[in-house]
């Protein structure tokens, strides 16, 4: 079986450990504190403020000719994104995808990705004045790859970015290593699927800075109360703790209570945050 693309890599055990990162979800809450009010003597739950988060993709087409050609545009915050993917351009394997953003043209990509039996790679090309050229590869099966990810830059002729993988996958249990930052960050993630029928999963990601002496230490586990209802906590060794609770109430639109407190500093006032997530 194909070991996919350099994106796949570590994707999994990115779940439990990053529950509650910005990127980690389009549903994770935004988190307000106050700024103009003294701390109270008792520790206790402050809402500062209540965030719905509104997204609804106003305008969405995705034509398909025989499964081999499409087209998808969309227009979220007011621009128009068109994905123009073509499967199998002129070998089995070979994936061609033309994206274009309006009015930023210069935001325009040129994708190229091939699956192997063994291998995986992708490469990309801005489309504009001063290109930036991308090019990552794996290689491997779905059990055991590595791979490699390095950026380009003809106007410099510098590489902007090297970085390198290591990816062990098995049926309940994921490992990956990552070497980023030009060699400066070594990340290793775990993931471990507990109980398939539940979704109880735990994970974990070390991450160490070599030029800052500097390492963090993640937590996290999640667990599905029923097939639309998930409940997600993680800790770090910094004592910051935090947890949500995910309710599927329509197809792709969640409702999400989240909270987070600095167990070193009980007497600061926590932080909760509500999301409102429509698709249609």
């Amino acid at each position: 079986m194909a070991p996919g693309l350099y994106t796949d890599i570590g994707k999994k055990t990115r779940g439990p450990a990053r529950l509650l990162s910005p990127s980690s979800s389009s549903a994770a809450p935004r988190f307000y504190s106050r700024s103009c009010c003294s701390l109270p003597e008792k520790p206790r739950l402050i809402l500062t403020r209540v965030v719905f988060r509104l997204r609804a993709d106003l305008l969405y087409k995705d034509y398909n000719t025989h499964q081999k050609f499409s087209i998808t545009t969309c227009s979220p915050h007011g621009v128009l994104l068109t994905t123009i993917t073509m499967d199998e351009f002129g070998t089995p394997g070979l994936k061609s995808i033309l994206s274009l953003v309006v009015p930023d043209q210069r935001s325009g990509k040129l994708e190229l990705q091939y699956l192997h039996e063994y291998a995986g790679v992708n490469a990309s090309v801005g489309l504009n004045s001063n290109p930036m050229v991308n090019l990552s590869g794996v290689f491997g099966s779905k059990a055991l790859s590595v791979g490699v990810d390095v950026s380009f830059d003809p106007a410099t002729s510098n590489f902007t970015k090297y970085n390198a993988a290591l990816s062990l996958t098995n049926p309940d249990l994921i490992a990956s290593l990552h070497l980023n930052n030009h060699g400066d960050t070594l990340v290793a993630s775990y993931y471990h699927l507990v109980k398939q029928h539940s979704g109880t999963a735990v994970g974990a990601e070390l991450s160490h800075s070599f030029s800052r002496n500097e390492s963090t230490l993640i937590f996290g586990s999640q667990h599905s109360l029923d097939p639309h209802t998930t409940v997600k906590a993680r800790f770090n060794n910094y004592g910051m703790a935090s947890a949500l609770v995910q309710h599927e109430w329509r197809p792709k639109s969640f409702v999400t209570v989240s909270g987070e407190v600095d167990t070193k500093a009980i007497e600061k006032s926590a932080k909760v945050g509500l999301s409102l997530v429509l698709k249609h």
